[in-house]
């Protein structure tokens, strides 16, 4: 699932991880799902299943471009982001593990600059790590289905 708000450049990198995706080779088994901004409204979309891979943007003090991944459990787990849906995937999260439901979590997140511009690309610097996104994803789901 990528998360990001797509008119905020960079700040939408999960959310076109996941349209860079779609046109590549997964398992058969995988949904990918644009959360856009989402909140409440995707918990039951996280709920259906066994296990979660999350793509989202994060402000931190690595390199613009860096992919982490975090397995969070909750709220205070994930790093810090820019946007508005930063406190609804929080609350989702916490909402989901509170109801007992909440699967395996899996979230890659990718560094980016502090200020967005206002657009809808991505930045050269950003665009050019989305392959690197697939990949990480592709590692993880070897491990899930092992």
């Amino acid at each position: 699932m990528g998360m990001g708000n797509i008119l905020l450049s960079d700040e939408g990198v999960g959310v076109r991880s996941v349209e860079y995706m779609q046109n590549r080779e997964l398992p058969v088994n995988v949904d990918l799902l644009d959360g856009g901004t989402g909140g409440f409204t995707l918990l039951p979309e996280i709920m259906k299943y066994d296990e979660v891979i999350l793509i989202d943007a994060t402000l931190d003090d690595l390199p613009p471009g860096t992919i982490r991944v975090i397995q969070p459990r909750f709220a205070a787990d994930f790093p810090r982001a820019m946007s508005t849906h930063d406190i609804g995937l929080k609350d989702l999260i916490e909402s989901a593990s509170i109801m007992g439901k909440l699967p395996p979590l899996h979230l890659i997140v990718i560094t980016i600059p502090d200020f967005q511009p206002m657009e809808l690309n991505l930045s050269d610097e950003i665009q050019k790590v989305l392959p690197d996104v697939y990949q990480t994803a592709l590692e993880i789901l070897k491990k899930i289905d092992h």
